[in-house]
């Protein structure tokens, strides 16, 4: 070998920063099994209680899942933090995608903490109804607001039920009352019937809209605009601002078409940017006007009562449809009348006939 092969390459890699020792093997054994711990239901509740959000987020995924021994232990949990529920305000935001849900809740929230608020989001993400898959990316779009110590935010799939929002989302509310958030924001997937959902587990219902879609007759035809306890007309800056104006308008025009509401209070159309954070103080001026008139009218505890009844039956109904589906007699005789009914062999009503005289006999 001569010398000039003998040299060190300029690509040599230099001995760099010593690695530390690998993990032994008793010390993986221990990750592994800390990580396997699952922490009891007194120990979920007293967390819960203690405001950690380890706590609240484990039990909420208890709460979410369909396994039948979570699904006893999430009640269970539920029923330890229900008398230290029900001190919150729950307010629902609707609007179609692309308003700019979003970026207003995170402008919004970010101004209720700074009045000393605890906000907690249920941002409900739209699953795909092919791959069944969701993104669950509103904590990446409310970047500075998932920083926030007073503010927790959870994204969760809609999956199929109601819209996006069932049982789950109801007990998820108390459970984050219970943790001691004050503020509770339900944001919709803003289509399908997630807006009635919504609109019956919430204390006040704000619909988001925007200048110039061209949807103003269709929100009134959807029924949605009924619904709403106000209109914010998102976006309003820059070039906006005297569409954003003149859409207000229209809609408080429209408004007084509605027959009155039962809560005695008059909807009211309004304008903000979350960018320039314009009109969002009047936003919050609004909802606490409406709260302080519905809780002196009694109207505020009668509306929560109403709910209760309302989610119970759902509640009932939704049982009733996973013990169906569930029973191992009708899932062979599901399958049978599923072919029959696709090769024209039987009728959909006949075939459903015989799969509940199987289910109640």
């Amino acid at each position: 070998m001569n010398e000039k092969q003998n040299k060190k390459s300029a690509l040599h890699e230099k001995e760099g920063i010593p690695q530390p020792e690998s993990f032994s093997a008793s010390s993986l054994e221990k990750i592994s099994k800390s990580r396997k711990i699952k922490p009891s239901t007194t120990e979920l509740i007293d967390g819960i209680l203690a405001s950690e959000k380890v706590a609240l987020s484990r039990a909420i995924t208890l709460v979410e899942s369909t396994n039948v021994s979570h699904l006893l232990q999430a009640n269970e949990i539920i029923n330890g933090c229900l008398p230290y529920a029900n001190k919150s305000v729950r307010i629902g935001i609707t609007g179609v995608p692309g308003v700019g849900k979003s970026t207003f809740i995170e402008a919004f929230g970010k101004y209720l903490t700074t009045l000393g608020k605890k906000v907690a989001v249920l941002a409900i993400d739209p699953s795909s109804t092919i791959s069944h898959g969701s993104i669950l990316g509103d904590k990446t779009r409310m970047e500075e607001l998932v920083k926030d110590e007073n503010a927790y935010i959870r994204p969760s799939a809609s999956g199929e039920t109601l819209g996006g929002v069932a049982r789950k989302t109801r007990e998820t509310i108390i459970l984050c009352e219970a943790a001691g958030f004050d503020t509770i924001i339900i944001e919709t997937v803003g289509v399908g019937q997630s807006e009635t959902a919504v609109h019956s587990m919430v204390d006040f219902f704000l619909l988001l809209k925007i200048s110039g879609a061209g949807d103003e007759l269709q929100g009134i035809k959807r029924g949605i605009m009924e619904m709403a306890d106000a209109i914010v007309i998102n976006k309003a800056d820059g070039d906006n601002i005297n569409k954003a104006k003149l859409a207000k308008t229209e809609f408080n025009r429209a408004l007084h078409l509605f027959p009155a509401k039962k809560s005695g209070w008059i909807p009211t159309a309004a304008t903000c940017s979350s960018i320039t954070k314009d009109g969002i103080d009047s936003v919050w001026e609004t909802m606490s006007n409406y709260f302080e008139l519905v809780k002196a009218n009694h109207y505020f505890e009668e509306k929560r009562k109403e709910q209760n009844q309302y989610w119970m039956m759902e509640t009932i109904n939704e049982q009733l449809k996973n013990n169906f589906y569930h029973n191992i007699d009708i899932i062979k005789l599901l399958e049978a009348n599923k072919k029959a009914v696709a090769n024209d062999e039987i009728s959909p009503f006949a075939a459903a006939q015989i799969l509940l005289k199987k289910y109640f006999s």
